[in-house]
Parts: C-alpha cells; sequence; structure tokens
C-alpha cells in the first residue's frame, strides 16, 4: 500500500469510529465499562517487533478503547469543570493536526498568525478587557495562571530594583502572594512552579469569595511594602461565586500590587449581557487566565493567558535564538507563552467564535446557567437534601443529611451511570458538586440525571 493509501484507510478508520462513538453519547452510560487492567491486555504486552499497517492500528485502537471511554462529550458528565467539544472545534482541531504546522513564529506560519491574532482580538473585545493586551494561548488553566504570574513576578521585582532574568531569584527580594482562602489549587502549583512558595491566606467569605476588609488588613500590614502579587478569583470550583473584583483590585492597586484573576471558567460571564455584572471590574486587574477548552467548549490544551502590558509578559516569556525567523517588532506567539514549539491551538477557539458569534457565545453562557439553576431547582424537591450554595454561575454543591449518606448517594450515582456526578469536601462536608459546563446539556439531560439523583437517594 502507498503513502496515499495508507494514510487514507487510517483516516477513514478513525473517521468511522469517531462518528460512532460521538452518535453514542446520548445513550450510552457515562462511566467506562472495561477495566484498565482489561485494556492492558489487549493494548500492552512487548512492544512489536515488525511494523503494522496504520489502519490496523487505528482499527485496534477505535474497537477496544471505546469500552473504557468516559462519556465526558455528552450532556450527562457534571464531575469536572470541562467542557465538551462543539463539531466546529473539532472539525478544526482536526484540521490543525492535518496541517501540522508550528504556531511558534509569527512570519513562518501565516495562516496561524492571522487566526491566533484575530481570536485573540475577539475574547478581548468578547471578555471587555483591555485591547492592548497581550493574548497567549497555552495548554490549559493551570499554564495560563503560570503565565501570567510569571509576568507578575518578573514585574514586581524590577520595580523592587532587581533584574531576576539577569540574577535569578536567589538573594532577590521576597514576593508577597495573597490569595482568597478559597482560591483553586492550580493558583498554588502555578506558585511553587514560579519558586515563590505557598501564598498568603485573606479569609473567604461562606460562599469562598475574598474578604474584602482582610484583604485590606492583610495589605496594611505589610510596613515593609515588599513586592506584591494578589490573585483573585472569577468562578469558584464549589459555589460559582466571583470576588468583588472592583472593591479588591482597587484596594491591591492602592497598595501597590499586581493584581491576577484566575477565571478559568468564569471569567466568561463577561460575554453575556445578564451576567456580566458578576465580573464588574475585573478589566481594572494586570492579568488574567481562562481555559477556552472549560466554558467555551473547544479541544483540551487551550488556556488562555491575557495580560495588560505585553512587555511584561515578553520580558517572562521570551527568548531569541539566531536561527529563528523571528518578528522584527517583538509579536511572535512564542514570546507570550512557555513552549517554543506548539501546536495551532487557537485555531478551533476562531472556529467557535466565528460561529457562534457574540449572541451565540453570550446564550452558551446563560443556558449553562439556566441548567444549573434548573438542577438546584429539582433537587429542592428531594427529600433530605440541602443545596449549600447560592446559585449565581454553573455551579451545584448539595449535600444529604450526613456525609456517609452524602458519600453512598455519589457512589450510587456513577454505579447507575445515568450521569457523572461526583464527590467532593466543601467548607468541612461531604457534597455532590454538579458543575454544567457542556454545550451538549439539553433539558432532557438535567431531567435525567435528576431521575437518577431521586433513585439514588431513595436506594442509600
Amino acid at each position: 500500500m502507498g503513502v496515499d493509501a495508507d494514510r487514507d484507510a487510517a483516516l477513514a478508520a478513525a473517521m468511522r469510529h469517531a462518528q460512532a462513538w460521538l452518535r453514542s453519547l446520548d445513550e450510552r452510560p457515562v462511566p467506562a465499562r472495561a477495566s484498565i487492567e482489561e485494556l492492558t491486555a489487549i493494548f500492552g504486552g512487548s512492544l512489536p517487533e515488525g511494523a503494522t499497517a496504520a489502519a490496523d492500528v487505528i482499527e485496534l485502537l477505535g474497537t477496544h478503547a471505546e469500552r473504557g471511554l468516559v462519556a465526558i462529550p455528552s450532556g450527562r458528565f457534571f464531575g469536572f469543570v470541562i467542557g465538551a467539544t462543539y463539531p466546529v472545534a473539532l472539525a478544526a482541531d482536526w484540521l490543525v493536526s492535518a496541517w501540522d504546522q508550528n504556531a511558534g513564529l509569527r512570519q513562518v506560519t501565516p495562516a496561524n498568525t492571522a487566526l491566533e491574532e484575530t481570536a485573540a482580538a475577539w475574547l478581548l473585545d468578547l471578555l471587555g478587557l483591555p485591547t492592548s493586551s497581550a493574548v497567549g494561548f497555552v495548554t490549559g488553566g493551570t499554564m495560563a495562571n503560570f503565565t501570567c504570574l510569571a509576568a507578575a513576578r518578573g514585574t514586581v521585582l524590577r520595580k523592587a530594583g532587581w533584574d531576576e532574568a539577569r540574577d535569578g531569584l536567589s538573594g532577590a527580594p521576597r514576593i508577597r502572594v495573597l490569595v482568597g482562602a478559597e482560591r483553586h489549587d492550580t493558583v498554588d502549583l502555578s506558585l511553587r512552579y514560579l519558586g515563590l512558595g505557598m501564598p498568603e491566606e485573606v479569609a473567604a467569605d461562606a460562599q469562598g469569595r475574598i474578604d474584602i476588609a482582610a484583604l485590606e488588613s492583610a495589605l496594611a500590614r505589610d510596613v515593609e511594602r515588599r513586592p506584591t502579587i494578589v490573585c483573585l478569583q472569577a468562578g469558584n470550583v464549589h459555589s460559582g461565586a466571583f470576588d468583588d473584583f472592583a472593591h479588591a483590585i482597587a484596594v491591591a492597586h492602592r497598595h501597590g500590587a499586581w493584581v491576577h484573576v484566575d477565571g478559568a471558567f468564569g471569567l466568561w460571564a463577561a460575554a453575556s449581557p445578564m451576567l456580566k455584572h458578576l465580573v464588574a471590574g475585573v478589566e481594572q486587574a494586570d492579568s488574567w487566565a481562562t481555559d477556552a477548552h472549560k466554558t467555551l467548549n473547544v479541544p483540551y490544551d487551550c488556556g488562555v493567558a491575557i495580560v495588560r502590558d505585553p512587555a511584561a509578559l515578553r520580558a517572562a516569556m521570551g527568548m531569541h535564538g539566531e536561527y529563528l525567523v523571528m518578528d522584527e517588532a517583538g509579536r511572535d506567539p512564542y514570546e507570550r507563552v512557555p513552549e517554543l514549539s506548539r501546536r495551532a491551538r487557537a485555531i478551533p477557539v476562531w472556529a467557535v467564535l466565528r460561529c457562534l458569534g457574540r449572541q451565540g457565545v453570550a446564550d452558551l453562557v446563560e443556558r449553562l446557567c439556566g441548567h444549573a439553576r434548573a438542577f438546584a431547582d429539582g433537587v429542592a424537591k428531594i427529600a433530605d437534601v440541602e443545596v449549600l450554595n447560592d446559585v449565581v454561575y454553573t455551579q451545584v454543591c448539595l449535600a444529604f443529611a450526613d456525609d456517609a449518606r452524602t458519600r453512598r448517594i455519589v457512589q450510587r450515582m456513577l454505579d447507575d451511570g445515568t450521569a457523572w456526578i461526583t464527590g467532593s469536601v466543601w467548607r468541612g462536608r461531604a457534597v455532590l458538586r454538579i458543575s454544567v459546563s457542556s454545550w451538549a446539556t439539553t433539558d432532557a439531560d438535567v431531567a435525567r440525571s435528576l431521575d437518577a439523583l431521586r433513585r439514588a437517594a431513595a436506594a442509600a
């Protein structure tokens, strides 16, 4: 078989299996049906000595992996804050893989550059952020936080008279990082990657919002005026709550701090006229992190790091090599992200934004929130259950009479398979956490999932 025929056969097999998988999502149980051990017995063993035809490899993969897949792209997966993939984004991502472009250099890949710069401009417009900000497309929410906080680290040290790029961190002024008590753990992880250690916690209210008075008090205690970063949150992972950006940012800036906003899924509230009040004042921050795979529903590997000062981001991420075809104006994508070589991950973002338009994105975000409210209303009709959060966005946290019963119901939900609703612990209580993140979720999906929850509660 020639190269073209081999490739076409493999792609045809992949298309057939992909379409069969997608068509199965409406009715299949959400959890996987095969164990790791069963699948390892099929895919494992010794590395073959000889070659296998590409189409045969894809047939093996498509036939047997399907039983070990979770129906995350279905409308009944509520376990984590991750979206499905819009059809247009999936198709665009296939083209990204087929085109096989290195998206790091502006002048080398004109198509990617035009699409990435357009997607960046559309995002800033949609989210109401300063149009002159630098936008980097990274792997996910964690690396978006990392990238923004790297820019923050360099900037606050330069203001303190320390050249981080030349002298490193050894001997540098100690950076003080203030975070809400209910920030996401990826903020701590990013700080650890950056050598900044554990942050200083500021009290949060019952919904997980940073306490403004406590923030002001903590900032005022720093008589040494150390370099300071304040991290705020758009969308608490349990309650969906948003920090009071207008007041928190004003307080932080008054004390000379850089303000970063972790808005992995919540920053998209800005796209909705009905919900944008949740992020009022967020545009006054210095950097913002979000994840297009979450609320915008593009494939994985698409975080977005946004920094108000492009020079600060370039100082943190930029590098130079004589062999590189560099943009003379310093606009190369690789100078906004940790990677030099990377896939063209902005193209699926462009595709979804072009497909949905401004109104479509607003409708998507509002629909997700509507489903969350429908869950809260439906749960209220189940005996012995309490909704613990104010349902202002896409998150619903609920608990039964005691932790043991709550955990039993979580397990019964997974055993039932109709919907994936996982457990967590919030404010000292075991909870079921419902995260509505998928464009594919319908009213019928919510109703079916509520029925499954009623069955689980009755049997537990």
